[in-house]
């Protein structure tokens, strides 16, 4: 069976790249420079000629603050290739895997969120990552939703990073105690990706489905466990509000996902964040 990745040069692209080593199936792995996504008629021609059975989209613009003036761009990304990868999908009875976002709820509430909650998002991050979920939706392919938070690894650009620098580097720092959520380790995600394809049980399964790892905390919680784990206690955290730090998009305050239904369809088990954490950090000092 052929397996396309796209935006494999990402975090969790990276880690299907990981896992997807281990497989007996033909994972073929693309970023722009191998696949242009916004490219329609590519997609298709690429789909078509190398028979693909499954597309597992990693790739996405998840710049929340550059979105709101770049939200053409973000749209593209965000919503306009993915309809390119759910109609080629559908033209080649191929089953989409999409990563989308807490982003498309509000800021309402204080119960983890489930898959039929009500949308709302409060950004152009967020209504273009919706935007995706609902071509999906519109297309009629076989799809699996997979809606994440607070996505960090070993690779690329992300929070545990930047506090493991910010902890090094300073004396004291302010973060954030009135957003809560929970860190979603993306190995963890890939693996839940992967063990799904290699089982085979995607076929019947189709949905949307809520995925982060197990616990909460805030982002003022989850820096100082990174801190005092990597062993940068010298760095004095602080709590502060969001409105200490202006940004041209709210953030959701409470993005808390309700994993009942992956849980319960998959039979998973999921990590607890500092689980993962504590793995993701070996990972980085190796």
């Amino acid at each position: 069976m052929n397996v396309l990745v796209t935006g494999a040069n990402g975090q969790l692209g990276r880690e299907m790249q990981r896992v997807g080593s281990l497989s007996p199936n033909n994972y073929i792995f693309t970023d722009l420079a191998e696949l242009d996504i916004t490219d329609k008629s590519a997609v298709e021609d690429f789909v078509t000629k190398n028979n693909i059975s499954v597309i597992i989209n990693c790739a996405a613009y998840t710049n929340v603050d550059r979105a709101e003036d770049d939200e053409q761009i973000a749209e593209l990304i965000n919503a306009t290739a993915v309809a390119n990868l759910a109609v080629a999908a559908k033209n080649n009875n191929a089953t989409l895997f999409h990563i989308s976002t807490d982003y498309v709820f509000g800021t309402d509430g204080n119960t983890p969120r489930t898959e039929d909650m009500e949308v709302n998002p409060l950004g152009a991050y967020g209504r273009t990552k919706l935007h995706g979920e609902q071509a999906i939706a519109q297309i009629g392919c076989k799809a699996l939703i997979f809606r994440t938070a607070w996505l960090y690894s070993e690779f690329g650009n992300n929070f545990l990073k930047t506090m493991l620098r910010l902890t090094a580097e300073r004396s004291e720092l302010n973060v954030v105690f009135d957003q809560v959520g929970t860190p979603t380790y993306a190995a963890d995600l890939a693996v839940l990706i992967f063990s799904i394809i290699e089982y085979g049980i995607y076929e019947g399964n189709e949905g949307i489905y809520h995925f982060s790892n197990e616990g909460v905390c805030s982002w003022y919680d989850f820096a100082r466990e990174i801190a005092v784990a990597a062993g940068n206690t010298q760095c004095q955290i602080n709590p502060c509000h969001s409105s200490e730090f202006p940004s041209k998009v709210r953030r959701p305050a409470y993005s808390v996902l309700d994993k009942s239904k992956v849980k319960r369809t998959f039979g998973v088990d999921i990590p607890h964040w500092r689980e993962s954490m504590l793995h993701c950090l070996t990972r980085v000092k190796k």
